[in-house]
């Protein structure tokens, strides 16, 4: 049985391509009917088991689909985004003006770049992964609606890479995707 992936709603940061991190911010007016939509699309899924970020977002996301299907959300610290430091609520052009060789290393999505005063690529890929292995555990098909430097970093360890991304991989707000197996090689850090 199947483990979803979903990436929350429209932000405004996303709007603005601002770096949110692990701020509290809402959907805006798009995300809130992109959630809606979201509900509709996951209902003929069977889901049994619905997972969330606690941030905002995800939340407000999550409580979407839960009042469409009936099924209650479970919340999850480990599904947050990434702490983005000293990065948070900045946006995208500034940093890339201010530092150019750290904005580089963010684009290159290497699993050893980390945010100053925030985490690594590493050690959120491994806080995640041990969540969603705990997730594969229980009832299923489960959806787990979180953010999408989440889902990178869990597609790609999956796939065997360390790495969180690529700048040529974007996740459209309220995408789903389904989580690839676990292989017998995969520890889930």
């Amino acid at each position: 049985m199947a483990i979803y992936l979903a990436r929350h709603g429209q932000t405004a940061y996303n709007q603005t391509r601002r770096f949110q991190g692990q701020t509290e911010v809402p959907l805006d007016e798009t995300g809130q009917r992109q959630a809606k939509e979201l509900a509709v699309t996951v209902a003929d899924l069977g889901l049994v088991a619905l997972w969330s970020s606690p941030l905002t977002r995800a939340r407000q996301t999550a409580e979407a689909v839960s009042a469409h299907i009936g099924v209650p959300i479970r919340f999850d610290p480990r599904l947050m985004e990434t702490d983005t430091g000293v990065w948070t609520d900045r946006l995208y052009d500034e940093l890339a003006a201010a530092d150019p060789a750290a904005y580089r290393g963010w684009v290159s999505g290497a699993g050893d770049f980390g945010f100053e005063g925030g985490e690594t690529y590493a050690e959120q890929g491994d806080r995640v992964m041990a969540a969603l292995v705990e997730i594969e555990q229980g009832p299923r098909p489960a959806l787990v609606v979180c953010h999408g430097m989440v889902m990178r970093l869990a597609l790609n360890r999956r796939a065997g890479s360390a790495d969180a991304w690529s700048s040529s991989e974007t996740i459209p707000n309220t995408a789903v995707v389904e989580l690839p197996p676990r292989t017998k090689s995969d520890t889930g850090s």
